[in-house]
């Protein structure tokens, strides 16, 4: 047993370096693949991280900086400062840099009450009712919102990627950029979605397509250097910036997590 325990954490390391392989789990219920993507960018290794977590065995909740000071924190200082395991952004922000520019609630708090009605995907988690999934992306133009609003109490606007019908529904834009996305597969589990080398937004959702994910659907959440996720289970940490932005950093050299308002994180659960 310790030697198969060491053999996994091997490998989840040569993976969170940048070497694809398998999925390595790193506890029941969380594991994460580095993907060489099939299309390569003209910038950085075109490699796709992404983080598999069952809502079933860990918790999802969502993080403001205006419920706590209007501190901006980068994804590894929010995850250290309430003890989570994983963060990525919670969707795009506006020039206060606090501000959602989706609808944005967690718990009580509110930090947009405004559903923006260009974009057709909300991640819900808390569920108020029994039998509801504790964690999903809801498409608004598959499923009835407003009765699923009442159901949950957090919840992260964005703009559709993929839709419910595994449909890519980005129209194609010259503008690449480095790229945070979540995901549902067909298992019930959220994927977190990282790249930093830049593709336009069409493109990387083909390429999602064609990923042995089981892809359900998906939302955009950030792209250029705010773009970032961070996870820290059994000894592994990482942490994933972003960089190039067409019309804005036109190069891949920014190395640092950028400080961000908002966050959706990822928490053990009690006892676990």
């Amino acid at each position: 047993m310790l030697l198969l325990v060491c053999f996994l954490l091997s490998s989840s390391r040569l993976s969170a370096e940048g070497f694809p392989g398998d999925w390595a789990q790193l506890e029941p219920g969380f594991s994460f693949q580095v993907f060489d993507s099939p299309v390569k960018s003209r910038l950085g290794d075109s490699r796709i991280t992404v983080l598999k977590i069952d809502p079933e065995k860990f918790d999802f909740e969502i993080y403001c900086a205006s419920q706590y000071n209007n501190k901006l924190r980068t994804v590894k200082e929010w995850s250290q400062d309430f003890n989570l395991v994983a963060a990525i952004n919670a969707g795009m922000f506006a020039k206060d840099y606090l501000t959602s520019v989706g609808f944005l609630k967690s718990g009580d708090h509110v930090n947009n009450p405004t559903v923006n009605h260009s974009y057709n995907c909300v991640f819900a988690c808390g569920p108020l009712e029994d039998g509801l999934p504790a964690a999903r992306i809801i498409d608004r133009q598959c499923e009835n919102f407003p009765d699923l609003r009442k159901k949950y109490r957090s919840f992260v606007q964005g703009i559709r990627m993929i839709s419910c019908h595994q449909k890519n529904v980005w129209e194609q834009q010259p503008n690449q950029w480095s790229i945070a996305a979540l995901g549902f597969d067909k298992g019930g589990n959220i994927l977190f979605i990282h790249c930093r080398s830049p593709y336009t937004v069409h493109d990387f959702i083909n390429i999602l397509l064609k990923l042995p994910l089981e892809i359900r659907n998906a939302m955009y959440l950030e792209g250029g250097p705010p773009a970032s996720l961070y996870y820290s289970l059994q000894g592994l940490q990482n942490e994933l910036a972003g960089s190039y932005e067409t019309d804005f950093l036109l190069n891949n050299n920014n190395q640092i997590s950028w400080q961000i308002p908002n966050v959706i994180g990822v928490k053990k659960k009690s006892g676990n």
